[in-house]
């Protein structure tokens, strides 16, 4: 018996060596990139070099990076604050309120989930030129916020919330809105740490329709960016990775600064 436990170990921590191995190595493959010439990584050098200045300095004379960067955080941060302000919101009144269409309401809403958004695009482009939003950051904001998913993922976390201290609140004559704000979100901290991880990844990385939306380089995001970068004649590879490390920063950092609330908001936790 100690044998098979001993061998069952050993397999468990190589494969959980290899898999680290394999999620790194990326990482670790665009770090050293950004720190050599094209010529090197295309090579393949798996070694650091002494070209991240000389990268950052083409980066920054060669592309409106501050601008473009400012753009994506722009449209990610006013995105997922609009996402979890209406599908908090959302959820909220499918769970709380009762009535003969709610579930039929909210399942049509969770089979959208199935609609491909190929099949949307041009129905969405032909409305924001109809309201003359094309080539604007509200036209991409204002079409992004509506999310079935944190809307599903936020009702599943409400249904854990004690409905006694609604009804109990309502009884002392507080509104809705109050109960809402001043009970139901401070209580429910860490599903919106994670539902706000989720959004801003989500439109952070967003690219095909800021690509339909965007037309000029000014309006333009770090993901279309870094894919105008790859399209050159001759790539500058060292280049492209210092930008895919600065646009990786952002997301890192929400990660990290949420990451206690984030396992609880998945695990559907909630502070009484």
């Amino acid at each position: 018996m100690k044998v098979k436990r001993v061998v069952g170990r050993i397999f468990v921590y190589l494969f959980l060596i290899i898999a680290f191995v394999v999620s790194v190595f990326p990482f670790y493959w665009m770090i050293t990139g950004m720190t050599n010439t094209a010529v090197d990584v295309i090579k393949g050098k798996m070694t650091f070099g002494s070209h991240l200045i000389d990268n950052f300095k083409v980066l920054f004379t060669t592309y409106n990076i501050k601008r473009i960067f400012f753009n994506s955080i722009k449209i990610s941060v006013l995105t997922t604050v609009g996402t979890l302000i209406i599908s908090s919101m959302a959820a909220y009144g499918f769970e709380v309120y009762s009535s003969k269409a709610r579930e039929k309401t909210y399942a049509a809403i969770m089979l959208s989930m199935m609609v491909p958004f190929a099949a949307l695009m041009i129905p969405l482009f032909k409305l924001i030129v109809k309201f003359h939003l094309i080539n604007t950051h509200a036209g991409l904001i204002l079409t992004s916020l509506a999310s079935v998913f944190i809307i599903f993922f936020f009702r599943q976390s409400f249904k854990s919330f004690p409905k006694d201290i609604i009804q109990a609140a309502r009884v002392d004559g507080a509104g809705e809105f109050k109960i809402f704000t001043s009970i139901v979100m401070p209580s429910m901290k860490s599903t919106y740490a994670a539902a706000a991880i989720y959004a801003f990844m989500t439109s952070w990385n967003s690219y095909l329709w800021p690509l339909i939306v965007l037309q000029t380089d000014k309006q333009k995001t770090m993901t279309l960016l870094i894919s105008s970068m790859s399209s050159a004649y001759f790539p500058e590879y060292g280049v492209i990775m210092a930008a895919i490390v600065l646009a990786t920063l952002p997301m890192i950092i929400i990660f990290f600064t949420l990451q206690n609330y984030f396992v609880q908001g998945m695990t559907g936790s909630i502070k009484q």
